[in-house]
């Protein structure tokens, strides 16, 4: 199930006529938000509980180009979580149901007021319960990637 819908905005296209890659890390931004609202984290959540989620660390893989007005889905994959962290698995998909873009985030639940790390409220701890996982050790293909160069041999 899609967690957000979106499509490709004009401004979002460059010169070699196809989404920049700056704009897949902006709709897999668009879908931290979209997951922060699903979990209780909206603004008026994030009022209330004095709680937010950053972002600490981000891997985007480009799979397929996407154009000018092509609608976009997110979808997102709980790999694993604890107290106060949700490593997390977004994929793009265009309305066919290819894949064009995976974005492996950690993002880290902070106490706004004290701009630390803290634990997920219990409320939102609940919903986060609820949301698609990988059973451990059946992660997606994608997931897990680490960037570099064949070793020459």
């Amino acid at each position: 199930m899609a967690l957000m819908e979106i499509r490709v905005a004009p401004e979002w296209v460059d010169y070699n006529g196809h989404m920049n890659d700056a704009e897949y890390a902006r709709v897999f931004s668009l879908g931290v938000e979209a997951l922060m609202d699903a979990i209780g984290l909206d603004e008026a959540g994030r009022a209330r509980y004095g709680y937010t989620l950053y972002t600490l660390e981000t891997h985007l893989c480009y799979r397929r180009e996407a154009h000018e007005g092509q609608p976009l889905s997110v979808e997102e994959t709980v790999l694993a979580r604890d107290a106060k962290r949700l490593h997390v698995f977004f994929t793009m998909h265009d309305r066919e149901g290819m894949l064009l873009a995976t974005s492996e985030q950690m993002l880290m639940g902070i106490d706004s007021d004290a701009g630390r790390p803290a634990p997920f409220p219990e409320a939102v701890a609940g919903v986060i319960e609820t949301l698609p996982a990988a059973a451990e050790g059946d992660w997606p293909e994608l997931a897990g990637r680490r960037i570099g160069l064949p070793a020459r041999r």
